[in-house]
């Protein structure tokens, strides 16, 4: 994409209304627009990541062996008055009526709607084990909504749910969860810890969050420092496999992670020693959920067994933010210039910046480039404005595209490009063709 072809409606100056660094930076590097109170259009910088996210977790749900639908945003109230939630879920829920009277209600979640679809279609334990899951636009009515993406009234779930013939099959498609979640935030950069939590209003006595440390997080947690030094790799899982699942559920939930609604100070002191005890400040940026029968039972979801009798199916919900990770990466990930995307999500692979817009040799070398990167299935941005170089660099590092390649005349007298990375801010002088080949290299890895 050329920049002056494309819609980057970059601010100079910070809005008043900006409490948090990714709220910030994604109204000053033009990734979003309020529409109003907690409710965003994602401009198209912003959409791109927003798409990059979706697409990784679309691929880690489909390598887990789970199956990809979606449903509608409108419910009707009646499912969820089947299953006692109506009127506990609270005033987050926004409850409307269409022109026949009928109550209807803007879904913040799925477990009623997902149950009449099984309930309806599925009646032996010969079509079990299944999870289905959809990415779909939620609403909560946050009393007080702030902090961008992150606490907004509107968002991007994945939410998925699984239903099994008992107790220990549903246990492993929660854990197969887990180990997909972990496989998910990597790859998006991240490190995300899953700690004990509370089932609130989905339910479920068995339950973790997913949180990445940050100073603006909304949760308070504590945690074995030991933790922070997990890292789930490249290493490759049989999702049939009991075993394989639940060896890495030990080796991540082993060690004591806690929110504050579950925190215990006794157990904590008395597992952890002291000089490995944390505290913190954490994002939720998924949460996954073994509730048994609590919805099938309520709502007549049940199976054939081979003996011939009928029971109520075991099931979970699981869930990732996609719109709030946006935010989560960028706390997790900028400094004082701007963004720094990994290079899992980045909109752009890298910038192209011409030093000397209109110089032929310098606009030839940047079209090249730009010709060969993109013939290597890279998505390059290339500045061609006629700014000045600090302005152009400026640009680059408010994005936070991860790769930069600068072109100007006097590299060129030497048949060079400079190739910078945006984390670390070291630059290296090399012919076009190693910069484009080095690219090819990095991005080959997070494929």
């Amino acid at each position: 994409m050329r920049l002056t072809r494309y819609f980057l409606p970059v601010l100079k100056e910070t809005p008043a209304e900006a409490q948090i660094v990714s709220h910030r930076l994604m109204l000053r590097a033009g990734m979003i627009k309020q529409s109003s109170a907690g409710i965003y259009s994602w401009l198209p910088l912003g959409f791109k990541v927003l798409r990059r996210i979706e697409q990784i977790v679309h691929e880690e749900q489909i390598r887990a062996g789970h199956i990809p639908m979606l449903m509608p945003t409108l419910q009707p109230a009646d499912l969820w008055r089947e299953s006692g939630r109506y009127d506990d879920y609270g005033q987050e829920m926004l409850r409307i009526s269409d022109r026949h009277g009928r109550d209807m209600l803007y879904g913040p979640t799925n477990e009623e709607l997902i149950t009449d679809i099984f309930r309806s279609h599925v009646g032996s334990y010969k079509d079990l084990p299944l999870t289905l899951y959809h990415i779909q636009w939620k609403f909560r009515d946050e009393i007080r909504p702030r902090f961008g993406v992150m606490r907004g009234r509107e968002f991007l779930m994945k939410d998925g749910y699984n239903f099994d013939i008992d107790q220990d099959a549903a246990l492993h498609a929660y854990n197969r969860h887990l180990v997909s979640y972990l496989r998910s935030y990597e790859r998006m950069g991240l490190q995300a810890i899953p700690m004990r939590a509370d089932g609130g209003p989905i339910g479920g006595d068995y339950t973790h969050e997913f949180l990445v440390l940050a100073e603006t997080g909304e949760s308070e947690v504590f945690y074995d420092s030991e933790i922070t030094d997990l890292k789930f790799g490249d290493r490759a899982v049989d999702y049939d496999s009991v075993a394989e699942c639940q060896a890495v559920l030990e080796e991540f939930t082993s060690r004591y992670a806690r929110t504050d609604e579950t925190h215990d100070l006794s157990v904590f002191e008395a597992q952890v020693p002291e000089a490995r005890r944390r505290s913190a400040r954490g994002i939720e940026v998924g949460q996954i959920f073994y509730f048994g029968t609590k919805y099938s039972e309520a709502m007549g979801a049940s199976v054939v067994t081979p003996d011939g009798g009928r029971v109520p199916v075991h099931m979970g919900s699981h869930g990732i933010g996609v719109s709030r990770l946006l935010g989560a990466i960028i706390e997790a990930s900028h400094d004082e210039k701007g963004i720094i995307w990994p290079e899992g999500v980045t909109p752009f692979h890298c910038g192209i910046v011409n030093l000397k817009q209109g110089d032929g040799a310098a606009d030839a070398a940047c079209d090249s480039l730009y010709a060969a990167l993109t013939a290597n299935g890279l998505e390059p941005l290339y500045d061609d404005r006629s700014e000045r170089a600090g302005a152009k660099f400026a640009t680059m590092d408010l994005i936070g595209l991860p790769w930069r390649i600068t072109v100007g005349p006097r590299g060129l007298e030497k048949g060079v490009v400079e190739l910078t990375s945006r984390r670390t801010g070291e630059s290296e002088e090399m012919t076009p063709e190693a910069a484009v080949a080095r690219l090819v290299q990095i991005y080959a890895a997070h494929r």
